[in-house]
């Protein structure tokens, strides 16, 4: 027995010796339902690692008795290998996302819900094509796809299963939901957000399950607990009723993802659901220096609704925050260029800055500069500007405007938005085209003039044809009038905003953008070359790339340097989440750009922006005045203008 306790001390010395007294604290308590409020940089994976070590080397339970969920298979995969370096035999830890955990526990009940233990999970496009199906046969417009499978996702995201609709069950979305539930169980398969919603049934319906993995599982981490929704809070409420065994770690401070069902009242109200509860505050960053923590920490307690907490270093307080006011938003643009490059001379790498922004339709103007200055750059967790489906089906109507022997471009618009010319009907074009040799344009003429495609396919050619030469004929139309007829005449953008999904809003938002920036040009010549010339600018391979992004997609990042763009009412916090009253998650948002940096945070608003194509004259961000004076500087001087 001397030998097993003094064993055990020199384990506890291994896993516990590099934590600071609260990480500690969190990793020892057993004895409550205890919830970690790491703030950012606090080495929140370090605790959840360190804690399912010390629970195996201890003995208080056999790894196949830890259940740790994450919302990620990034942050699966680092969690296992952290543990696999620190104990052996951690095989057996349930470690993953709520996802592959409860498609474990479903495939292992698939029969009590009337599923094969075989089934299949589809993806958002096999989902979407069901969807599809689906409206078709009831006679609705296959542009309420999207819609509609959003709508299906909070339901279920809610645990509601069709039969649980009362008022929605009359409506579009309602009847698709009934049909594609009954359509895919059927198919013996599920979606994503059945996997969770038939296991809280299972568990509803079957106490004698839930009453085994309650048993099986005597210690339970959850990571980012501010993001879980209803149903994966539902699924753990179940699992663990009073809390015994739970450790929760997250930060109500960073929650920012409402808008997918995300539920942050899930975190604030943890000292109410469970029994006997500990709270543990991980205060001390390890990432920024004092001065960003100290601005991240005035800027957040503005707050009302968070359990509080306050991020500190004992390291350098380093420069203070930098906020510049530009003349415009090409000028913003500008300013960030030329300060990257400054900081490239001073040894910072490329790879280490990051260039955040609210919205996507923003980064159109960062990405022209940066190919300008030479700046090789990625974009993060989405396309570049031009690479967009909206800004190269827009670009191809262009092109084909301009040379109507541009036969790529045809291909990609001619059925776009749709307008009844299928496959069938495009393999005759281009038969045409390869047979005697000339575009696809020519040959959709000739065969209008031969009369050889049916009524429906001429009809729709013949339109589209027609508004092609219209608009070849029109010289004196400037590229962003030119832009504009096709958007309009042809159905483009109404059929975006008839969707009303964020994506198609953010679809229309860049579209809006590429119309500002067609103001810069004369005629057709100068943008399509302008445009090829980007195109192949941008086909860097270097690894080490600024990184341009959205705040959303920042979040679990870190760069020594970070630049905040556009922070003007109305741009950030954003037009519609002030509409929402919801200015309180916009500035969780901000808090989470500020923290992205380790040493160097540039914010920067303009005087005049072009948004939707209309110059706006916003005042500067709210979030700028809430920013502590004596950890900001500000830049009031003469703006850079070319």
């Amino acid at each position: 027995m001397q030998d097993n306790t003094a064993e055990k001390l020199d384990v506890n010395h291994y896993l516990l010796n590099g934590l600071n007294p609260e990480q500690r604290e969190a990793v020892v308590t057993l004895d409550k339902a205890l919830l970690v409020l790491s703030g950012a940089g606090t080495g929140k994976t370090k605790v959840l690692t360190t804690k399912i070590a010390y629970i195996i080397e201890n003995g208080y339970a056999y790894p196949s008795q830890i259940l740790a969920v994450t919302f990620s298979n990034r942050a699966a995969r680092e969690m296992k290998e952290r543990v696999f370096n620190m104990t052996p035999g951690a095989d057996a830890v349930w470690l993953g996302t709520f996802h592959s955990i409860c498609a474990k526990i479903l495939r292992s009940n698939a029969d009590l819900i009337g599923l094969s233990s075989s089934f299949t999970i589809i993806d958002m496009d096999d989902q979407l094509k069901l969807i599809k199906q689906i409206l078709k046969e009831m006679n609705v417009d296959k542009k309420m796809a999207n819609p509609v499978a959003n709508a299906i996702s909070r339901w279920k995201d809610k645990c509601i299963r069709p039969n649980d609709l009362r008022v929605d069950v009359t409506t579009v979305e309602g009847k698709v939901y009934a049909t594609y539930q009954e359509r895919i169980f059927s198919y013996d398969s599920v979606d994503f957000g059945d996997l969770l919603m038939y296991v809280v049934r299972i568990f509803k319906e079957n106490s004698h399950i839930l009453q085994k993995y309650r048993e099986k599982f005597k210690y339970i981490l959850v990571d980012e607990y501010q993001d879980t929704n209803m149903s994966q809070y539902m699924w753990l409420r179940m699992l663990s009723p009073i809390g015994a065994g739970l450790c929760c770690v997250g930060d109500d401070d960073q929650a920012i993802y409402s808008w997918r069902g995300a539920e942050v009242g899930n975190i604030l109200r943890f000292e109410k659901d469970f029994m006997n509860t500990k709270i543990v505050r991980l205060e001390r960053n390890y990432r920024s220096v004092g001065h960003i923590l100290g601005a991240a920490a005035s800027l957040i307690a503005k707050n009302t609704t968070r359990l509080g907490k306050t991020i500190w270093t004992d390291g350098d307080s380093g420069e203070k925050l930098v906020i510049q006011r530009a003349y415009n938003g090409y000028d913003e643009a500008k300013i960030v260029a030329e300060k990257i490059e400054k900081l490239r001379k001073e040894s910072v790498e490329f790879g280490q800055i990051a260039v955040l922004v609210r919205a996507g339709f923003q980064t159109r103007e960062f990405e022209e500069r940066l190919i300008a200055y030479g700046i090789p750059y990625k974009v993060v967790g989405g396309l570049k500007f031009y690479d967009r489906q909206e800004i190269k089906d827009l670009i191809a109507y262009m092109r084909l405007i301009y040379q109507t022997n541009d036969s790529l471009a045809f291909e990609r618009i001619i059925n776009v938005p749709k307008r009844g010319i299928g496959a069938s009907a495009f393999s005759k074009l281009h038969t045409r085209a390869i047979e005697r040799n000339i575009s696809l344009f020519q040959a959709s003429k000739d065969m209008l003039v031969e009369n050889t495609l049916r009524p429906s396919v001429t009809a729709s050619l013949t339109t589209f044809i027609e508004f092609i030469k219209s608009m070849r004929k029109q010289k004196e139309l400037s590229p962003v009038e030119i832009a504009k007829a096709i958007l309009d005449e042809t159905g483009y953008m109404r059929a975006l905003a008839n969707e009303k999904t964020l994506e198609s809003q953010g679809r229309i938002e860049n579209l809006k953008e590429l119309l500002i920036a067609l103001e810069d040009f004369d005629d057709l010549h100068m943008f399509i070359e302008h445009v090829s010339l980007v195109t192949e600018s941008k086909r860097n391979n270097a690894d080490e790339v600024v990184s341009l992004m959205t705040l959303h997609s920042a979040k679990g990042l870190e760069f020594e340097a970070v630049f905040l763009a556009g922070w003007e009412e109305g741009v950030f916090p954003h037009n519609m989440s002030l509409q929402e009253g919801n200015v309180e998650e916009e500035r969780r948002l901000a808090y989470v750009g500020i923290t992205r940096a380790r040493k160097y945070v540039y914010i920067t608003y303009a005087m005049n922006r072009k948004v939707y194509n209309q110059w706006m004259s916003n005042l500067p961000s709210r979030f700028l005045a809430e920013l502590s004076p004596e950890h900001v500087v500000h830049i009031k001087g003469k703006t850079v203008r070319d």
